[in-house]
């Protein structure tokens, strides 16, 4: 690191500092009027370390989502919560509108989107790994905290972890009778609904149901009429939980949980034509170096569209996740306690996807011979995923020397099956002179399931298993303040897997891959005070390796290892206020780093988009400070505000393709940059409570914003700023009859209605078949209003 990059960084970590300064200076007088008045702000509760925690003694960056924040801010889906925390980042994969792109610090997958293929971030549901980013979006179903945990965690929580891991926690069954139900209307013609039923304890019994449905219409019409428009919603889920207590040292929790997600993806539009200013060509073939012409009736738009130019062949994806887990807790003696988790998920996908309609390669060509493919356009991107997986882990949590030292020991197993076929059609094509589009027939393009020619079609199966220890110990000097943490956890993958197909023509590239490594961790946390403690770990994670199915060889490549250490500060001041910083470093190694190239498969003489997946050489660095405080600046009045700062450097790579006219670059070592990674991130919030007699007020404000960042790992270009404003007002506890409470509420997300490009692509390279740069926006303001009861 530079010496002016470490004064930024200094500078960076100081600023947050001095904001608290001024906030706690300001709230010391209100402190003094309600000292004596008990807080709940400094319990929050974790479950980060397999036993549950105070967030506050837990020395682990760790942001806590409640179910009263995704209430306030209308959170219905995993990609919402993004906004909450600055250093966390989702993004729909652009022709996957219900799978998530997940990163944290920095560590962020371009196309995870494969069999073959894994996250850096491991996400959760109750303690079970969901292990294909396909589904993710899927209905949350009483979800009652959300922690997102950052940094490597390659010890506790195993692969796929070396960025962090978001755990969804939901809310069990009480045993006692409850009815919780929200029913709500929204513009689009949307609605949402969702029921939460506890039935009382029978025989030891306890039977929770919970169910969601969410619905709203395209934002951005198809002018093609009976076609599905661009970010359609469909979504529902189902769960069931029965939980067993036949004694007070052992309990058992079965659940099984269904969703279904019919959805489209956002608009992929022209945002500028020919930015190189090449000649333009109307003859066929297209001379190299020139560029199409706009197809008639299609322009250039830098803001959001609400109706496309041209109408499409379009029909909504389809996403079915389900899953059953049985969770079991025996308490063998007050101090020893065995835990088992057994689970299986499935994930089946249908994807129809025609995000970019005129816009995205292969573009018309005006003067192609009649009947020629090359004048076939609009590419219907069509995917059929399959995944099944079992996973099985025992913990056993003990503690000793009079609760001094406490360990967690566990086995771990994973299997998991996938396969893929995709096709990518073109479901338009331009006729005569007076230039006419006609729909093509969806047998002989290739759009109806049978005729599809197949563009790749590959399955692989993948087989983890793990041994962990983390111990932490309170040694019995400086009046037991000091903490010391150390864990390690042995990992061994074997994964393969065989690309049966490309270019529709049958293929027999295969790849096995064994792996096997050892992740420590080591943390020393001191409290300065009962509410102030400050800790120091080292850590390590990695990513497993595997193979890329849009490849024209499969060739495997290993994981990828990041290397953190880490200094922070947690603190509850003034009884009213958490405190926490994070100042970290991380080294990266084998980056796995994607290459594309439009050229013609070396067997049909097809073009096709080519991806090679390589670890770069080198160390990748990413470094950065996070902030966050919480708390109450006046007894009706609560304010949060969280910062990240993130700065990254990635050596250059070499772009394994042959250098040719149509990719003067490749054969040559080019920059390369970290994606969706923006340097500054920031979101606060306000809650004001208004009491009267007979209910109360309780009103709602967010703010969050980020810079622009790279969408491509070989394109400089950026995305643009994003400032968007959530707000909800309502009456909330209006007792109308005894027991029996309703809440009233209006909501509002993207408030100013902001427009901003959250994804560019910048395929005007000389010599390829694209117009100019395509970009995704965000979804436009999305107001509703809802009715709660409980009983």
């Amino acid at each position: 690191m530079t010496k002016l990059k470490h004064r930024a960084l200094l500078s960076v970590a100081a600023s947050p500092l001095l904001a608290f300064g001024c906030v706690a200076a300001l709230a010391t007088t209100a402190a003094a009027q309600t000292a004596e008045q008990p807080s709940d702000l400094g319990q929050i509760i974790v479950t980060a370390t397999k036993r549950e925690t105070n967030l506050r003694d837990t020395p682990i960056a760790i942001a806590v989502v409640s179910d009263e924040t995704m209430k306030n801010s209308q959170i219905t889906s995993l990609l919402d919560i993004a906004n909450s925390v600055p250093s966390l980042r989702m993004t729909t994969f652009e022709s996957r509108s219900s799978a998530l792109t997940v990163g944290i610090r920095g560590i962020v997958p371009n196309d995870a989107n494969q069999p073959a293929r894994e996250q850096g971030v491991g996400v959760y549901l109750d303690g079970v790994y969901l292990g294909r980013q396909q589904g993710l979006n899927a209905a949350m179903l009483d979800i009652e905290r959300v922690e997102v945990l950052r940094g490597p965690q390659g010890t506790l929580f195993g692969r796929n972890t070396e960025g962090g891991a978001v755990s969804m926690v939901t809310r069990r069954p009480t045993g006692e009778y409850g009815l919780r139900t929200t029913a709500g209307i929204s513009n689009f013609n949307g609605y949402n609904f969702d029921a939460h039923l506890d039935l009382p304890e029978i025989a030891g019994v306890s039977i929770k149901l919970d169910g969601a449905l969410q619905r709203h219409d395209e934002t951005t019409k198809n002018p093609m009429e009976g076609q599905v428009g661009w970010n359609y919603l469909d979504r529902s889920g189902f769960r069931a939980q029965a939980l067993w207590a036949p004694t007070q040292t052992f309990d058992a929790i079965y659940s099984y949980d269904v969703g279904r997600s019919e959805t489209s993806p956002f608009l992929s539009q022209l945002v500028s034509y020919n930015p190189l200013g090449l000649p333009v060509s109307t003859a066929f073939p297209r001379p190299s170096g020139t560029i199409s012409p706009l197809p008639p009736g299609v322009g250039v738009h830098t803001k959001r569209q609400k109706v496309a130019d041209l109408g499409v062949v379009q029909q909504p994806s389809v996403d079915d996740v389900s899953g059953h887990s049985l969770r079991m807790s025996w308490r063998i003696t007050p101090s020893l306690e065995l835990r088992s988790i057994t689970a299986y998920r499935k994930v089946d996908v249908e994807q129809y996807d025609n995000a970019g309609g005129p816009n995205r390669p292969p573009v018309f060509q005006p003067n192609a011979p009649a009947g020629n493919s090359a004048r076939n356009f609009s590419r219907y991107s069509l995917s059929d995923l399959g995944q099944s997986q079992r996973s099985q882990e025992f913990q056993l949590l003990g503690s000793a020397l009079e609760d001094r030292f406490n360990y967690v020991v566990g086995l771990y197993y994973f299997d998991e099956k996938a396969w893929e076929e995709a096709a990518t059609p073109s479901t338009l094509t331009w006729v005569g002179s007076d230039g006419a589009y006609v729909v093509r027939d969806p047998i002989t393009a290739g759009v109806t399931r049978g005729y599809r020619a197949i563009d790749r079609g590959s399955r692989a199966t993948s087989e983890s298993a793990g041994v962990f220890v983390h111990t932490s110990y309170t040694p019995p000097i400086l009046d037991d303040r000091l903490n010391l943490v150390l864990g390690g956890r042995y990992t061994r993958d074997e994964k393969e897997g065989v690309l049966y197909r490309v270019s529709n023509t049958p293929r027999d590239f295969r790849f096995d891959l064994k792996e096997s490594r050892f992740d420590p961790v080591a943390t020393a946390s001191y409290a300065l005070t009962p509410d102030i403690n400050v800790y120091a770990t080292y850590a390590t994670g990695y990513r497993a390796g595997g193979a890329n199915s849009r490849s024209l060889t499969y060739a495997p490549f290993d994981s990828e290892e990041v290397e953190s250490r880490e200094i922070g500060l947690k603190a509850f001041l003034f009884d009213r206020f958490n405190l926490n910083l994070a100042v970290y470093d991380m080294d990266r190694t084998n980056t796995q780093i994607e290459f594309t190239l439009v050229a013609p498969d070396p067997v049909t003489g097809n073009t096709r988009n080519t991806v090679e997946t390589v670890n770069a050489p080198g160390t990748s660095n990413i470094r950065g400070v996070e902030f966050d405080v919480s708390g109450r600046l006046t007894d009706n009045l609560r304010a949060t505000f969280a910062y990240a700062y993130t700065d990254t450097s990635v050596p250059p790579a070499l772009n394994p393709f042959p250098v040719s006219p149509n990719c003067p670059a490749c054969g040559t070592v080019q920059p390369v940059y970290i994606i969706y990674t923006p340097e500054h991130a920031l979101s606060g919030s306000l809650d004001y409570t208004w009491p009267l007699s007979f209910a109360e007020i309780r009103l709602h404000l967010d703010a969050n914003f980020s810079t622009g960042t790279q969408s491509f790992e070989q394109s400089a270009q950026k995305t643009d700023d994003a400032f968007i404003v959530n707000a909800r007002a309502s009456l909330a506890d209006w007792e109308v009859a005894p027991g029996q409470m309703i809440s009233l509420s209006v909501w509002a997300r993207n408030l100013l209605n902001e427009s901003y490009m959250y994804r560019r692509s910048t395929e005007h390279r000389s010599g390829s078949n694209a117009i100019g740069d395509y970009a995704n926006f965000n979804a436009p303001r999305m107001f509703g209003a809802e009715v709660s009861f409980r009983y």
